[in-house]
């Protein structure tokens, strides 16, 4: 319930996985801390629901967390302890190989990995298992540079203290190598080619740019390691899990609650006001808010240095997302069963194609033969819906401004119903051709376009699912605009707490971390004066 006479030592602005754990941590540290979440369930991209078909838990956005099993930031917050249970497929990843009609398959045993990876092309397992050893030197270091305030000095230092022996110069290189070389030096075979090349394509860096190799030996390193789990009932459980251990710290947690401004006295926040004229005093505000919506409408243009404004004209975001969601009365029928099942699937018949869709999308069209990334998440999770049946969505991504259909269904980019029915359609199609019946199972299906997923969470503005690009001329230093790369604003007393801030999208947790850390510096360094000290 509301409390109008009270003043808050911080107010987080938004109820997502990086506002979630900014507040946790917060409320460790003593202080008081009320979250403002504008639509009726917290979560952002982390939900799930019943909609499609009642029977059958669908995960509105995001379904696996490979970075948050891995994130220092979410595995210290324990969320066990409040009711989180992580559930895991067979095998992480599956990418049927059209050349060969066969499929390259990530499991989480390495040595299957590389006995699958061999019989395809012999001499790429044992690449594989070299890549694998390299990662254990300095994957755990990586990854908590990675989702360390930038700079990352004590990370970046235990870091570089294990490079000389986890390959020196060359590890070096390989990191900073694009995906479609890293994939064709390392592998003679399409099927681990494969692979990386759609693991690099779940952000936007062209398979030919810098940083698509470090994304791709990421996420495919993760699988080998930590794996791609799952939230058990749903990625709301993940959710629910952080709601719960901030509520049982002393959070308050307000939905319903839509933040019209962050009010600002001689360039230091002061609180927030709400839609309904609601004013919340606060010595603190952290924004799990996209970047766009910050600078110009929550914080007004007059509050923020001319550099600012300006700078933030440049602000690219990702590409644009559809997402369509089945309830299938059966298991996926593909014609050719992969040997172990895969939670995710990622469907392009070759790198080349891969390299094609990217082109396409950079030029504003519409990819004729879109890229999917699928999950069958009751493989995963059997909770998920009744036994014999299957939960599966598939998202693909398209340009934030359309100019033209390299397809032949006349898609315009306004994404009206027409629109997203025809995208689903060739999605749908798609699946069809590797699992024939496909279309004969599906007892509802739930396609959600751009529009509709802004509409559940406004971060994701115009379907950009990342807070921004994740190339790298808006990574780092440049993230979300240049000279930041830091929770802290131009506005005292507010930080960006969202995957507009370094280090970017995934659920890892670091961008909230990040803000509650800066915002507990400027405390102790006597910037922050709050309402109650523990």
């Amino acid at each position: 319930m509301p409390d109008p006479g009270r003043a808050w030592d911080a107010v987080v602005v938004g109820a997502g996985p990086n506002g979630l754990v900014a507040a946790n941590l917060l409320v460790d540290a003593g202080w008081s801390v009320l979250v403002l979440e504008a639509q009726p369930t917290p979560g952002g991209a982390v939900r799930s629901d019943r909609d499609v078909d009642p029977e059958f838990v669908h995960d509105t956005m995001s379904s696996f967390y490979p970075l948050a099993a891995a994130s220092p930031v979410v595995r210290g917050l324990g969320l066990e302890a409040h009711g989180l249970r992580w559930r895991h497929a067979p095998a992480v990843l599956g990418h049927f190989v059209p050349a060969s009609q066969s499929w390259a398959v990530l499991h989480r045993d390495r040595a299957v990995s590389a006995a699958l990876l061999d019989e395809a092309s012999p001499g790429d397992g044992e690449a594989w298992l070299a890549l694998c050893d390299t990662w254990d030197r300095i994957g755990d270091q990586l990854v908590t540079a990675l989702v360390s305030p930038f700079p990352p000095v004590r990370a970046g230092l235990a870091t570089a203290v294990r490079v000389p022996r986890a390959g020196g110069l060359d590890l070096v290189r390989t990191l900073l190598m694009p995906a479609g070389d890293l994939a064709r030096q390392r592998f003679s075979g399409e099927a681990a080619r494969l692979l990386l090349a759609g693991n690099a394509s779940h952000a936007d860096i062209p398979l030919d740019a810098p940083g698509s190799g470090l994304m791709a030996m990421l996420l495919a390193m993760l699988g080998q390691t930590v794996g791609w789990p799952v939230p058990e009932g749903g990625a709301g459980e993940l959710t629910a899990a952080l709601v719960r251990r901030f509520e049982a710290a002393g959070g308050t947690l307000r939905c319903s609650a839509e933040v019209a401004a962050v009010e600002v006295a001689d360039r230091r926040a002061t609180g927030v006001r709400l839609v309904d004229g609601e004013r919340i005093e606060a010595a603190a505000v952290l924004a799990d808010v996209a970047a766009p919506h910050l600078y110009g409408r929550l914080v007004s243009p007059d509050d923020l240095p001319a550099r600012t404004v300006r700078r933030m004209r440049g602000f690219r975001l990702d590409p644009s997302t559809l997402k369509v969601d089945w309830a299938l009365s059966g298991p996926v029928p593909w014609a050719v069963p992969p040997p172990h099942a895969p939670g995710t699937v990622h469907v392009a018949d070759s790198v080349a194609e891969l390299t094609e869709t990217f082109a396409q999308i950079s030029g504003g069209a519409v990819p004729a033969r879109p890229f999917l990334l699928a999950g069958q998440m009751t493989t995963t999770d059997p909770t998920r819906s009744p036994a014999g049946t299957e939960s599966v969505w598939a998202y693909t991504h398209m340009p934030q401004d359309v100019r033209q259909d390299a397809g032949d269904d006349g898609i315009t980019g306004a994404w009206h119903h027409d629109d997203c029915e025809r995208l689903a359609d060739r999605m749908q199609a798609r699946l069809e051709r590797l699992a024939p019946g496909f279309g004969d199972l599906v007892r509802a299906r739930r396609v959600l376009g751009p529009r509709e997923l802004e509409a559940r969470d406004a971060n994701l503005i115009g379907g950009a699912i990342n807070g921004g690009t994740a190339q790298l001329d808006q990574q780092l230093v440049f993230r979300p605009i240049p000279g930041t790369g830091r929770p802290e604003t131009p506005v005292r007393g507010l930080f960006l707490a969202s995957a507009s801030a370094h280090p970017g999208g995934g659920v890892h947790g670091a961008a909230g971390s990040n803000a509650a850390r800066a915002a507990v510096a400027a405390r102790r360094l006597g910037r922050l004066a709050l309402t109650r000290r523990s």
